[in-house]
């Protein structure tokens, strides 16, 4: 099983010390093993998870991939098991792209509440300011979109699939670069590929791609639709590219 576990700036946790590429035994039996324990070596199975199950924060200590290759016991969020591969140590650019306290929610800012949102403590979706949304609010009020107010709810609007994506993409075996099959050498080998974070715009470009013409014009119906503001965010010239479509 492929995880992710943290350690502090000396590659240690819980005081044990760790190397990149060994494996580590706790000579314990499946029997016996238990989280919160030193009968087992924590991680977790998505990288957004330490945050919530640890002490380490994600934007501070170091990352490794690892491979737990013995008998694993789980409370649904933190993992633990008796024998521990440290696969690779996780470069911090590629922790970056994770810099959000809802990863798994597509935002790549900080303390965000809602979806695929790129700046701070925003509680909507696809926002690239800060603080969208106000403060200690019970109601529903109309959406405010394209840095302009509406009267429309929320619920109200029909936003286009591909604006939901992962901040990361699957890396085959026969895609990997040389230098990817090298860092990833134990992933490829044991599950044919390995997961690679990417950066906000290039989730979107996918996404965008990977979209149908419907879709796309799906996106010029939202109420004050603003190419600029969208070119912004995402990297993507829509009006453009949906021109060009349609000329084909």
């Amino acid at each position: 099983m492929i995880g992710y576990k943290a350690f502090d700036e000396n590659l240690q946790c819980g005081g044990f010390q760790f190397e990149v590429g060994k494996t580590y035994e706790t000579g314990r039996a499946k029997e016996d093993l238990r989280l919160c324990s030193d009968t087992v070596f924590h991680f977790c199975r998505e990288l957004y998870k330490i945050e919530s199950v640890s002490k380490y924060i994600i934007s501070k200590n170091r990352v490794c991939e690892v491979i737990a290759e013995g008998d694993i016991v789980t409370d649904g969020d933190k993992y633990g098991t008796n024998k521990l591969t440290i696969l690779r140590e996780i470069p911090r650019e590629e922790l970056d792209a994770y810099n959000s306290c809802n990863s798994r929610n597509c935002n790549s800012g900080n303390c965000n509440s809602g979806n695929c949102n790129s700046g701070s403590w925003n509680s909507g979706n696809w926002n690239s300011g800060n603080w969208n949304s106000g403060f200690f609010n019970t109601d529903s009020p109309p959406v405010r979109i394209f840095n302009k107010e509406t009267n429309i709810p929320r619920n109200d609007i029909d936003f286009p699939s591909f604006l939901y994506f992962d901040l990361t993409v699957w890396v085959s075996h026969d895609t990997a670069t040389d230098e990817e099959k090298e860092a990833h050498k134990i992933d490829i080998e044991t599950c044919g590929g390995f997961t690679k974070a990417i950066s906000y715009k290039e989730a979107f470009r996918i996404a965008w791609n990977k979209a149908s013409k419907k879709e796309h014009k799906k996106l010029l119906g939202l109420p004050n639709l603003d190419n600029e503001v969208f070119k912004k965010i995402t990297g993507i010239d829509a009006e453009y590219e949906i021109k060009k479509e349609e000329e084909k």
